[in-house]
């Protein structure tokens, strides 16, 4: 698969948040406003970009266990014609994505995340995970409706 573009664009929306999981309620509310005010994004279409960056939030919060207060987690979405594409960056403890790539997501439930990126690559249209010295970013891609097979 192609690497994903850099989110950017002329309608695009930033997010700096503490790295806390109170905030996880807040980034879910502000990356689905815009696909809120979007006439051709189906609901089912929103819920699943809520998901998919919570997911990405949570593991971007849990990157931070056992640094400092003041850590920051970095959240841009942009409104394309009929796609969504989010970024959720980090400076935590980085990760190697191929160790995970075959875990299977485990329901916990009554727990806000904790399902992992299987959960991330089953409900966006593209997802990608680009690990770096420096932190980690989940981009993630959601069309207005769902992608068929083989597009």
């Amino acid at each position: 698969m192609p690497d994903l573009p850099p989110v950017t664009g002329d309608q695009l929306v930033e997010l700096d948040i503490p790295a806390r999981a109170e905030y996880l309620a807040l980034a879910r509310l502000v990356v689905a406003a815009p696909a809120d005010i979007e006439p051709l994004f189906v609901a089912e279409r929103i819920d699943a970009l809520r998901l998919a960056v919570s997911e990405a939030a949570t593991n971007a919060v849990e990157s931070y266990q056992g640094r400092g207060e003041g850590e920051r987690i970095i959240i841009r979405c942009n409104l394309g014609e009929e796609q969504i594409a989010v970024e959720v960056a980090d400076r935590g403890t980085g990760f190697d994505p191929d160790d995970v790539a075959g875990a299977e997501a485990e329901p916990l439930l009554g727990r806000d995340g904790g399902f992992g990126l299987p959960l991330i690559h089953s409900v966006a249209d593209e997802s990608q995970i680009l690990p770096g010295p420096d932190g980690t970013a989940v981009r993630i891609v959601v069309y207005t409706h769902p992608q068929e097979d083989g597009s």
